[in-house]
């Protein structure tokens, strides 16, 4: 089986050593600021800065309620400096401790509060997702298949409104958005031919990416292309504003209150959808867990087992679909993500190193821009694995 190196974050310059040295400072000061913790929360989330950038990976402590499942998860990691952990591992313990740091899971004053809610607040009550609730009222007078690209599309940029992305300035820099690969008739052949298509979504970030998934989800159910949909929220705060079912229903009561519009009438049909069944939320451990997806339990993988199309979305999911390596970028997703329990779309703007299933011709002509075009956020793509290959390349 191919292999390729694993992604750590021990190379200054690099991608993942800027994730521990420039976006998770900035980070730990937004957070402080953001909610009035108190010297003990404040100063272990300090404490943790510093081990994470210049110490050695320690374990949590013994009234952690998972400390057992992640002692076993980081066997022979701990006690190492953290930049020699694999880079998924690491950042997503990061977060595990940061919440510990907190207080989210101890009995106390802070338990059950989110970090991260200040910033997903503020962005679902914004100026921007008004605009973008108000634009949905144009969404009937569309063709059918012009709507479904329409949705799609906006499911897949909407990645780009990733919180913990934007702390570090780069997602309004870059020129417009391109595609670098499209298999969506492939989605849509795969959808149209099942007669009763169950559809899995792994959501990614909460607030304006979780918005356009709804109103993707909407039109599945709608109009035929699914009979029930599984949404697969985060079981806790992960990533700064990765969607937990808290977030899932906040966006659900931003859309109903759109009072005579359509946003209220799609929130009302999801509302509707979740009481009778169609419409599921679901979350599990391991969707906060430090592993790729292969490595899922098997409770997890019947949840998926059966599902006409998971839709993963978001760089984070997609790092743990084909794994966090550096893979060749013209490697074959399909070699990267068969271990899947069901066909497969991953909906996903570059914000990481990791990159599978490009054509040669187009990793040529990026490679030749000389930006960061794995990591800049510029450019999307939607990959599907299912019976056959369908490609349309736009670059």
């Amino acid at each position: 089986m191919p292999t390729a190196p694993t992604i750590l974050s021990n190379t200054p310059g690099s991608f993942a050593w800027g994730v521990f040295h420039e976006r998770h400072p900035k980070l730990v000061r937004q957070v402080l600021d953001a909610l009035p913790y108190g010297p003990v929360e404040r100063a272990a989330v300090e404490e943790l800065l510093v081990e994470s950038t210049d110490g050695v990976l320690e374990p949590l402590g013994t009234s952690a309620h998972d400390q057992r499942q992640w002692r076993e998860w980081g066997e022979g990691l701990f006690g190492r400096p953290w930049d020699e952990a694999p880079f998924l591992w690491a950042e997503s313990y990061f977060y595990r401790r940061l919440l510990e740091a907190t207080g989210y899971f101890r009995p106390g004053t802070w338990q059950g509060i989110d970090p991260f809610a200040p910033f997903k607040n503020a962005e679902l009550a914004g100026p921007a997702v008004t605009d973008e609730l108000a634009a949905l009222d144009d969404l009937p007078s569309l063709p059918a298949e012009k709507r479904a690209e329409v949705l799609l599309s906006s499911a897949l940029w909407g990645n780009r409104a990733d919180l913990g992305f934007q702390i570090t300035g780069s997602a309004g820099d870059a020129r417009p958005a391109a595609l670098v690969a499209d298999d969506s008739p492939l989605l849509w052949s795969t959808l149209a031919a099942s007669s009763s298509p169950r559809v899995c979504v792994l959501a990614d970030n909460a607030g304006r990416e979780l918005l356009p998934d709804l109103v993707l989800i909407d039109h599945l159910l709608t109009s035929g292309l699914a009979a029930e949909v599984v949404l697969y929220a985060k079981p806790a705060p992960y990533y700064v504003s990765d969607a937990t079912t808290a977030d899932v229903l906040a966006t659900l009561d931003r859309l109903r209150n759109r009072a005579g519009q359509e946003a209220e009438r799609i929130g009302g049909r999801l509302w509707r959808a979740m009481n009778s069944g169609t419409l599921a939320i679901r979350t599990h451990p391991f969707l906060c867990a430090p592993l790729p997806f292969h490595d899922m339990p098997a409770d997890l993988a019947a949840g998926f087992s059966g599902a006409t199309m998971t839709i993963v979305k978001g760089d984070l999911n997609y790092r743990r679909l084909v794994g966090d390596r550096l893979w060749a970028a013209t490697s074959s997703f399909a070699e990267r993500v068969g271990h899947f329990p069901s066909p497969v779309a991953a909906l996903r703007t570059l914000k990481s190193d990791v990159v599978v299933g490009l054509d040669g011709p187009v990793v040529a002509q990026l490679d030749a821009t000389g930006e960061q075009w794995r990591t800049s956020g510029t450019y999307g793509l939607i990959q599907v694995h299912a019976t056959r290959p369908i490609r349309k390349t736009p670059l």
